[in-house]
């Protein structure tokens, strides 16, 4: 008995520290800066959040900066307030011009600095997300946001790898956003006499109601008239016979 035991016992231990090294290696692997939702459309808008986990065990992050991508320039770029930081917004010139609604802009957003209040961050074990609204998006297939996160000791994790189609994912991998193009049936064109044609039958409709709605009210006013002449007349003819 005590000879099988020990046999299954030592397999057990040997596959609890091959699990616990597998998912220790799984969760070191992940815990990098991430862009979501990760896929958006090309040319429209969108409210995305870069989420920064600290993977340091003794130190705080307190600056997060994130670059966009220079051959991908999108022309309208804005913040949300994070409690407990400051945020810096850094523009460069764009040639050609980048048309929004059919101005043209010379200029375009490249990056993003958020700054953590004195004695705070985000701490260990801890992770914040830092939400942005962007658009329109560029028609490419994908946008990489390349990403310094530094720690309040000092340290700097350079989140800045592009990955390569069917390769493996690289040691500090850039947030990547992937782009789709738009279907022809979401294009504001396309929707566009769509939405006319509803709103002119939904006036039609309406209309036919507030017709009928008024000849039943006409129709229900003879009725009273034709009942009143009717009570007086019964009337007259009974003083009559009495």
């Amino acid at each position: 008995m005590i000879r099988l035991r020990r046999p299954a016992t030592a397999a057990a231990l040997t596959l609890a520290a091959v699990a616990t090294a597998v998912l220790g290696l799984a969760g070191a692997a992940s815990a990098h800066v991430t862009v979501n939702p990760k896929e958006a459309t090309q040319g429209g808008y969108g409210r995305f959040a870069f989420r920064v986990p600290n993977e340091s065990d003794t130190a705080s992050t307190t600056k997060v900066e994130v670059n966009l991508p220079e051959n991908a320039p999108v022309g309208s770029v804005s913040t949300m307030p994070v409690p407990g930081w400051t945020v810096t917004v850094e523009k460069r010139k764009v040639d050609p011009p980048i048309e929004v609604h059919g101005s043209q802009l010379t200029e375009a957003v490249s990056k993003l600095t958020w700054t953590a209040a004195p004695n705070g961050g985000v701490k260990p074990g801890e992770f914040q997300e830092f939400p942005v609204s962007m658009g329109p998006l560029p028609q490419a297939d994908r946008m990489v946001f390349k990403v310094l996160q530094t720690y309040s000791d000092g340290n700097v994790s350079r989140w800045i790898e592009e990955p390569t189609p069917g390769g493996e994912e690289p040691e500090n991998p850039a947030p990547v956003l992937t782009l789709t193009a738009a279907s022809a049936s979401a294009s504001p064109a396309a929707s566009a006499p769509a939405a006319a044609a509803n709103d002119d039958k939904d006036d039609a409709d309406t209309g036919a109601a507030t017709a009928f709605g008024v000849a039943g009210l006409v129709a229900g006013l003879a009725g009273l008239v034709l009942g009143g002449l009717a009570f007086l007349r019964t009337r007259r003819e009974t003083a009559a016979k009495s």
